[in-house]
C-alpha cells in the first residue's frame, strides 16, 4: 500500500494494489475509486484532503490479533 499526498492540489492518492486500473468511478465530487478488470478496488483519490480527512493528522497502526482472540471470535 502506498499513500501519497500532493500539497499543491490538496489531494491524497491511496494505492492498495498494483493491478491495472480499467475503470474510475466518482463516488462524490471529492472521491474517486479505481477498479481492476474484476471490479476490485485498486486505489482511491480524495480531493480537498485537509478538509475531508484531516490528512495532516495521519497515523498508521498495524493491529496484531492473538491466536486466542481468533478462537474467541
Amino acid at each position: 500500500m502506498k499513500i501519497r499526498y500532493f500539497p499543491d492540489s490538496d489531494t491524497v492518492y491511496v494505492e492498495l494494489t498494483r493491478h491495472e486500473v480499467v475503470e474510475t468511478r466518482n463516488l462524490n465530487e471529492n472521491t474517486l475509486i479505481d477498479l481492476d478488470k474484476n471490479g476490485n478496488l485498486v486505489a482511491l483519490t480524495l480531493e480537498h484532503a485537509q478538509t475531508m480527512a484531516n490528512i495532516l493528522d495521519f497515523s498508521f497502526e498495524q493491529v496484531v490479533i492473538s491466536e486466542q482472540q481468533k478462537i474467541a471470535a
